[in-house]
């Protein structure tokens, strides 16, 4: 397994989830924050992500008044992947005040 990844967040976060033991060659669901200022906004980016296949989940973010989309999807973890959905994310939400600003996954190796 190749666990040489860039040294940046995305990277690091490879590392945590291989050394974690999940298979790094099987899918698992990934899901990506993406950050909005309020409610409508959230319901909106939803909308949007749901269309291009992500299975999209609202929260309000702890004590604070923006909100988080989770936007997840089920594909293999590695850096090329994980960096691209991030742009798509970016470039399908930055005209309705979404920012992708980072992803977490359980891995694939519950038992």
């Amino acid at each position: 397994m190749d666990t040489e990844y860039p040294q940046d967040a995305d990277g690091e976060a490879l590392r945590r989830v291989a050394a974690g033991g999940a298979d790094l060659s099987q899918p698992m669901i990934i899901d990506f924050a993406v950050a909005v200022a309020d409610e409508a906004t959230a319901r909106r980016v939803a909308e949007i992500v749901a269309a291009h296949d992500f299975d999209p989940s609202i929260s309000q973010d702890d004590g604070r008044d923006s909100w988080s989309v989770y936007c997840s999807k089920s594909m293999l973890a590695t850096y090329e992947g994980v960096v691209a959905v991030r742009a798509q994310l970016n470039a399908l939400l930055g005209a309705n005040g979404g920012v992708c600003d980072g992803w977490a996954t359980f891995g694939n190796n519950q038992g």
